[in-house]
């Protein structure tokens, strides 16, 4: 904290009274934001049924060749990087702007490939809705965080991340039905839906009063939790500054920035990427006849246990779900990798066709008995992944940045997850070939370690502090 900057000295919101804000429009406004989310898991989802369906088709309809599908489900991650730059500089023009805004790329990007005749309208489509998906990711958790109020706060922030799987897991089911074209269709309709409630929910009271829109903020106020309780107008001179370099030097701001990225590297460094490429495969060796099922599994159990850890967020705490949750994937990534070790067939295989390969003198029954290993210890990962690391580094990235540079430090963090993403899933295979297998999963479990000490070390509980208030503890205030 400097002098020359009076305006941090006092919070825009008052720490709350015992009597906490009852309004329900609060919730309503957090779904309308979370239909981002979900417009962005289903966007996120869309390849897993539609690639099969594409190389099936033949001319004059479009037809995915090996490449071609591999950029299919690619190039989302590459949009969505560059969306993470363009939320990063949308978010500090308006929370409820941005959110209004992604919904184009999203509409666009989805009807560009259901009108698709080539590959190249296929790859277009998608990275305009990965474009739209690094937008959301962005702004949907400032927006949510920046409305609720701190006893809600966990368990709305984290119902970004159960949007995100539920729209992942509404994918998978509709392509059970639907072929791609229908699909792309079906996609259009959650952006459209958010467009329409989006425009009538308010801009986040923080940011109308960095903006000095003292009357705005007081109707927003009193519409999201149905009274002016618990705000006051900032200090004069508190206008919204911009980033600036020089703002780096500041604790307030360098500390939660490295926290902040270094969250979304060990959340990709976590194998999560992995353990989805194989789920079929793990499937079809438990002797499960249809793959498809293994997607539809996954997406239940990242349901299921999102929805846990969004209701018991704002009582256990944000520090020890994580580091409960890292402890689950260090078990079952380390019991992932023995079973690679354990069915690895000779130091030759490296090929991912023969990862699955048995045994030559073991028992069928065996080689199916350590399958069902495969199966525990990646559905074990998955809820362990579901409750802690998945929802909660976008939780914090909402919450731990000072107003003024939540734009610019939002767009890092993001950038940062969608670019380790791309890298990870891409590098992978490399990883395994020098590794072998095995030594690639023990490898993530070392960094799942990693994790546990990190957040330990260096992670603050935000759990019933206003923003103001975990702003000030960076500031050692």
């Amino acid at each position: 904290m400097t002098p020359e900057d009076p305006e941090e000295t006092q919070p825009l919101l008052r720490p709350w009274a015992a009597s906490a804000p009852r309004g329900r429009r609060v919730f309503l406004a957090a779904f309308a934001a979370a239909l981002g989310p979900l417009s962005f898991g289903f966007a996120l989802g869309y390849s897993s049924p539609a690639i099969p369906s594409l190389r099936r088709d033949v001319a004059p309809v479009p037809r995915l060749g090996d490449s071609a599908a591999s950029w299919f489900g690619a190039i989302v991650t590459l949009g969505a990087a560059a969306g993470g730059v363009l939320g990063g500089w949308l978010v500090d023009r308006g929370r409820k702007l941005s959110l209004l805004l992604c919904t184009v790329p999203f509409v666009t990007g989805f009807a560009v490939i259901t009108a698709a005749q080539d590959v190249w309208m296929l790859l277009a489509g998608r990275l305009l809705t990965g474009l739209a998906c690094g937008v959301a990711s962005l702004v949907a958790p400032v927006y949510i965080s920046e409305i609720a109020y701190p006893a809600v706060r966990g368990l709305l922030g984290s119902c970004v991340q159960l949007m995100v799987v539920i729209g992942i897991l509404l994918a998978y089911l509709a392509g059970w039905v639907l072929e791609w074209r229908w699909l792309a269709v079906l996609g259009c309709v959650p952006p459209t839906f958010m467009l329409l409630l989006m425009c009538f929910m308010p801009e986040t009271p923080r940011f109308l009063l960095t903006q000095h829109q003292h009357q705005e903020a007081m109707a927003a106020m009193h519409f999201l939790w149905g009274s002016e309780q618990g705000w006051e107008e900032p200090p004069i001179g508190a206008e919204h500054q911009g980033f600036q370099l020089a703002l780096l030097r500041r604790p307030g701001v360098y500390k939660p920035l490295i926290i902040g990225i270094s969250l979304m590297v060990f959340q990709q460094l976590s194998g999560v990427n992995a353990i989805m490429f194989y789920a079929e495969t793990i499937f079809e060796e438990a002797k499960f006849r249809d793959s498809s099922l293994a997607s539809v599994t996954v997406g239940v159990i990242q349901v299921l246990f999102t929805a846990v850890a969004a209701l018991i967020m704002d009582r256990a705490g944000r520090r020890l779900l994580l580091a409960l949750s890292g402890m689950v994937m260090v078990f079952s990534m380390s019991a992932f990798g023995t079973y690679f070790k354990l069915t690895q067939s000779g130091p030759s295989n490296s090929s991912h066709m023969n990862l699955f390969a048995p045994i030559s003198t073991e028992p069928v029954d065996v080689h199916v008995g350590l399958a069902w290993l495969a199966v525990g210890s990646m559905c074990l990962f998955i809820a362990g992944f579901a409750m802690g690391w998945g929802p909660i580094p976008w939780l914090l990235m909402s919450e731990i940045f000072p107003l003024h540079v939540k734009g610019v430090a939002t767009g890092v963090c993001v950038l940062t997850n969608w670019l380790m993403a791309f890298l990870v899933t891409k590098e992978f295979s490399s990883i395994m070939e020098i590794l072998r297998p095995y030594g690639a999963f023990w490898l993530a479990a070392a960094f799942c370690i990693l994790s546990v000490f990190f957040t330990l070390s260096f992670v603050p509980e935000t759990k019933g502090r206003t923003l103001e208030q975990i702003t000030a503890h960076f500031e050692g205030r």
